[in-house]
Parts: C-alpha cells; structure tokens; sequence
C-alpha cells in the first residue's frame, strides 16, 4: 500500500490571524499530485485552525468559518482517498465530523499507527484550556502585527513539546514509541510538533509529518509493499 501523509495546515477562516501561507489553488496542485500517486492520504491533526476567534471558547464557529473559507480544499478532503485524524488545533472535529484520534492501518504484514501526538504534551493533558489560551493569545498577536513577540510565543510552544532528532534526547519519540507499543505497531507516525523526522528505533520506525502551514509543504510517504519510507519538504 502507498500512503501519503500531511499534517499541520492550519487552515483558519483567511484573517491576519490564518497562517496556512498557501493559495488554495496552489495547494490544490499540490493534493492531486498526492492523489495520483498515494492509495490513501492521512489528514494527520490541526488540519483546521479552531482556537484563534476573536472571543474564547468558540471552536465549533471557527471550524465552520475554516471550512467556508477553503470549499475546494474541504470538497477534496471528502473523497474516500483521505482520512482525517484530529489534532488538538481541530480537536471539536472529533465531535461536528466524527474524525478520530488515532488510525491502526495493516498491509503487506506492516501494522501501522497515525496518531497526531498532542496527548504527549503535559500542559494539553493536565491543563487544556492553558494551551488554547496561549494559541488565543498569539492570533491577536498578529492581529496587532507583534510579531516578534508572536516569534517569541512560537519559539516556546517548540521548546514545549521535547521534540528533537536525537532519539536519546527527545521524549515525544519515547511517548509515540511506547504507543506504538501498546498497539503492536511497527511504524509510528505523527504530527504536531512541525518537525519532520525519520527515525528508527530497532524494529520500530518513527515518523513525523513535519507541517504544510506557512507557505511550507512537508510530507511523508509509505510504501509498505517496498518497504520504503521517506519525509519529502517539496513535490
């Protein structure tokens, strides 16, 4: 089976605030290029932006406002080709569109887990609305073009989530390597902390998608009948 996954778009309603960085048509290039190649496409988490409205607490609106602003992008979502795994950006789509946290797929005796990764991050885990708060308070950042101080806001989220390519070192690698664990998983693959990574761990394979926000595209591709597996940062 050939799998495509992305992640990390963050696809807001086209404000100041909306830092997806594409042009849908652009993009939508981009997800054909995908659609003639793959078999599936993982939507892998925070595909929408639903924490940056202008007043707290209304994520059901901003994941309706998201979608609006992006019908093509959405149209292409509802194929049977893609499958959306929430994130904690879009986490109120596991309610409005039933899409779940986590995804076991099995083929060519490959057991693969797609999971987006926010559950590693103490603070989404103890202390949600913390975090939703940060992410509310870094959109009217931009709203009041302080960016720097929005850079600052950026750079500590990164730090936050301990993620990093040495596997001795990087405890988001140990959290989604014991998941994989617990799944009987032999590949492990995230998003979430915007750093794309191919790492092996023995038996097991770790992958992150990296992101495709900020003008960015990053993307992971699976072959489980070749058995080859690579992060790509352009199509």
């Amino acid at each position: 089976m050939r799998i495509a996954v992305i992640s990390d778009l963050h696809l807001g309603r086209r404000d100041v605030a909306d830092h997806f960085g594409h042009e849908d048509t652009a993009f939508l290039r981009f997800l054909r290029g995908l659609e003639g190649n793959f078999e599936r496409i993982v939507l892998l988490g925070d595909i929408f932006e639903t924490l940056t409205s202008r007043t707290p607490g209304r994520q059901a609106a901003e994941l309706a406002a998201a979608r609006a602003a992006h019908p093509e992008l959405v149209r292409r979502f509802s194929q049977p080709q893609y499958h959306y795994i929430h994130g904690n950006h879009d986490l109120v789509a596991g309610t409005v569109l039933g899409a779940p946290e986590q995804l076991v797929l099995e083929a060519d005796g490959v057991r693969m887990l797609f999971t987006h990764g926010h559950h590693h991050d103490w603070v989404i885990r103890k202390a949600r609305w913390l975090s939703e708060a940060a992410v509310w308070t870094g959109a009217w950042l931009r709203r009041m073009r302080l960016h720097a101080m929005f850079r600052m806001f950026q750079a500590l989220d990164v730090r936050l989530t301990h993620a990093t390519p040495d596997p001795e070192r990087c405890t988001f690698q140990r959290w989604a390597l014991a998941r994989a664990h617990e799944q009987q998983a032999d590949v492990v693959v995230t998003g979430h902390t915007h750093l794309g990574m191919k790492v092996e761990h023995g038996s097991r394979l770790f992958l992150n998608s990296g992101t495709c926000s900020e003008g960015q595209f990053s993307f992971l591709s699976l072959d489980t009948r070749a058995g080859r597996y690579a992060l790509h940062t352009s199509w």
